[in-house]
Order: C-alpha cells, then sequence, then structure tokens
C-alpha cells in the first residue's frame, strides 16, 4: 500500500533559531495527535543538523531541499547527498520548479541528482508540473510525461519504487490560486498511468503522488479525498506550525 504523506517545504526561509523553533513546534504537537499519514519537513541546508537533534524520528521525518549532482569535489557552495545523509536526514527535494526555472536543472542533471540520492539511501520527493501557459495551451499532460520519462525511466523498477512525485502545477505555486480538486486527481491518475505503462500496475499503485500547489488546510481536505492524491508538498503553510498541522489533520 502506498503511504500518505505531508511534507513541508521551507524554501529560503527562517533563520536558524526560528527554524529550529519551528521544527519543535511541529514535533510537538504531531505528540498529541493520530496522524494518518507521514509528515515531513524539508528545511535549508543550514538548518538540517540542528533540527534533527530536536525532533522525534519516529513520528516527524526530515529533509533536505536538494543536493548536489556530484558525488563530492571542487564545487563551492554545493551539498552532496552524502552530506545531506551525514546531518540524519532521510529525504530530498529534487527537481521543484523553483530550481528548474531559477537554476536551469534539466533532466540529464536531475537523473544525476536523483541517482546519487538513492546510492545514499535518501527518498526523492521529485516534483513535476506545467506553467501556466502549458496549462491554457493543452499541453501540460504531454509536459509532465516527457518530464517523467526524460529524467526517471532510466532507472529499474526497484529504485523507481523508492520515489515520491509530487505534481505541482507551477501556476498555482505562490500565487494564491490551486488547482481544483479534480484537476488535481486528473493530473495525479495519468500520471499514474504514466508510471504503470513503464513498469506496471503493482509500481504505479505503490507509488506515492503528492499534490504541491498552494495546498492549505482549506482545501487539503477536498483534494486529499481524491483516489490518486497521496498528501501534499506544502510551501508556505508549512512556515506555521498551526497551519501546517490542519494539513496534516485533514486525512
Amino acid at each position: 500500500m502506498r503511504k500518505n504523506i505531508v511534507a513541508g517545504n521551507w524554501k529560503m526561509n527562517t533563520t536558524l533559531n526560528e527554524g529550529v523553533g519551528l521544527a519543535k513546534d511541529v514535533n510537538e504537537a504531531l505528540k498529541n495527535v493520530d496522524a494518518k499519514c507521514d509528515v515531513v519537513i524539508c528545511v535549508p541546508f543550514t538548518h538540517l543538523y540542528p533540527v534533527a537533534q530536536v525532533i522525534d524520528p519516529a513520528k516527524l521525518g526530515l529533509g533536505a531541499e536538494n543536493c548536489a549532482d556530484h558525488t563530492k569535489g571542487a564545487y563551492t557552495g554545493e551539498v552532496s547527498a552524502s552530506m545531506v545523509v551525514s546531518t540524519g536526514a532521510t529525504y530530498v527535494i529534487l527537481g521543484h520548479s523553483e530550481r528548474r526555472q531559477y537554476y536551469g536543472e534539466t533532466a540529464e542533471i536531475l537523473k544525476q541528482k536523483v541517482n546519487l540520492a538513492l546510492e545514499n539511501n535518501l527518498t526523492p520527493i521529485f516534483c513535476i508540473g506545467e506553467v501556466l501557459e502549458q496549462r491554457e495551451n493543452g499541453t501540460y499532460l504531454d509536459v509532465v510525461k516527457a518530464q517523467i520519462e526524460d529524467a526517471l525511466f532510466d532507472l529499474s523498477a526497484e529504485d523507481f519504487s523508492k520515489l515520491v512525485l509530487a505534481y505541482e502545477p507551477v501556476w498555482a505555486i505562490g500565487t494564491g490560486k490551486t488547482a481544483t480538486d479534480d484537476q488535481a486527481q486528473e493530473m495525479h491518475a495519468f500520471i499514474r498511468k504514466v508510471i504503470e505503462d513503464k513498469y506496471g500496475k503493482e509500481v504505479a499503485e505503490n507509488t506515492s503522488i503528492l499534490y504541491g500547489g498552494s495546498c492549505k488546510p482549506s482545501n487539503a481536505k477536498a483534494l486529499f479525498a481524491k483516489p490518486d492524491v497521496d498528501g501534499g508538498l506544502i510551501g508556505g503553510a508549512s512556515l506555521d506550525a498551526e497551519s501546517f498541522m490542519g494539513i496534516v489533520t485533514a486525512f
């Protein structure tokens, strides 16, 4: 059975003290909740080790927001998958639309990152999604299919089954717009069919596919009720413990 997952993506937010405080608040809130999903927070590199010290890994998973496409070496400013693991993290977000848009991450770069993450026993949360123009001109299904095929379909079925996917309609990130629950379901079902056509029904049925476009406590319940929506990759709402927990308890 695939897992339901709610993962926070803090992006470039919070100082170290603020981040540790937020992680403590989420960790404390989870003590009083029988969560029906796995809960993860993905935090800036500077926060990983300190946050790992203040959370209960049995209740709250920890992830990085990125990792390098090299093992080690003269890559000033980069952080490798093995470095991420050494902090206590077990997840890593890869292929986020902001990384693709602002930092030129291509399918070839993402292949390397995924492979290195898997070699280091990190669970990649791999992001895919279309921009507004692609949604409006009707190419959005083809765009998402290509993102999956180009970066991930060299993986064996065994390795692919270790991934979590996150569909992020780029036009809904930080804009206040949200895909309707029916739009989310359409895309998630399509993604599952793309996986099934390559790897078979069992792998497809066991792949968690998260929704990542302005998910909030007010719309999470309707989104998570859809049969192919297995949780959320949460941006802004993950920066407030109460708001984030409102999404966690939507299951």
